[in-house]
């Protein structure tokens, strides 16, 4: 069997990191991308190759569409050089920044940062690598609880993952034909720096989720990405065009 190679966002921090490393604990080997953090991006290369697994780290700003095709070139020459193949076989779009604000306090900017991010991004990077992706391939969205229940301070934010999920259906109908199957995640509550890790961070509110969550904690990193790796796993190669929310049952 070939060996699976997965593209990851965001992979140098919080669940992108905690995917990887389960995905790469799991024999696939990985591809990820960071933004800004080089050196932790570096470290989790590390991280992987000790287990085995091959690993490259690559810059990118979802949020800015004009650097995709570039971006896609040095997808294409590192699945060359690396692994001497024109394909990945996995795309977990996953970056992402956690931005809060009342909705009648949402700026333009913050709405247009956020949909950039969270959407406009994701749309048009996943449109640049599908000649990349192999036939039979697999896309996971990561959304958010959020997008099924409310809470103050997140409606644009919510909002863009909500746009995914409808999205994620879409992909799936589209790109059935080369046997793609497309599914979203949705996260709860996740003791991560997320949002400036306020859950993890905050007792009062850590209690709270705990409070209203059936299974009566808050969520951990590898929680997600044990999902994440259980999701792209050939027993799962037949689920399509879902939405699997990963919250241990939160205000159910």
């Amino acid at each position: 069997m070939t060996q699976r190679i997965a593209l990851v966002t965001g992979g140098s921090r919080g669940l992108g990191k905690n995917a990887v490393l389960k995905l790469a604990a799991a024999g696939t080997d990985i591809i990820f991308t960071y933004n800004s953090q080089r050196e932790a991006a570096l470290q989790v290369v590390a991280e992987i190759e000790q287990m085995g697994a091959k690993a490259v780290a690559l810059q990118l700003n979802v949020s800015d569409v004009a650097s995709f095709s570039e971006f896609a070139q040095q997808v294409k020459a590192q699945l060359h050089q690396v692994w001497g193949r024109e394909s990945f076989d996995y795309l977990v779009n996953n970056a992402g920044v956690g931005l809060y604000a009342a909705f009648a306090e949402t700026s333009e900017a913050l709405f247009d940062e956020l949909m950039n991010i969270h959407f406009k991004g994701p749309f048009f990077l996943t449109q640049q690598l599908l000649p990349l992706l192999a036939d039979g391939g697999r896309i996971l969205n990561v959304s958010t609880g959020l997008a099924r229940f409310a809470l103050p301070g997140y409606a644009a934010y919510a909002s863009m993952k909500g746009a995914m999920e409808v999205l994620t259906r879409y992909q799936a109908k589209e790109l059935g034909a080369r046997g793609i199957s497309v599914n979203s995640i949705a996260p709860g509550a996740i003791e991560t720096d997320f949002g400036g890790g306020h859950l993890r961070d905050n007792a009062d509110l850590n209690r709270y989720v705990a409070s209203q969550t059936a299974l009566g904690r808050t969520g951990l990193p590898d929680d997600i990405g044990d999902a994440i790796a259980a999701l792209l796993s050939d027993n799962l190669r037949w689920m399509n065009a879902q939405r699997i929310e990963v919250s241990g049952g939160m205000f159910l």
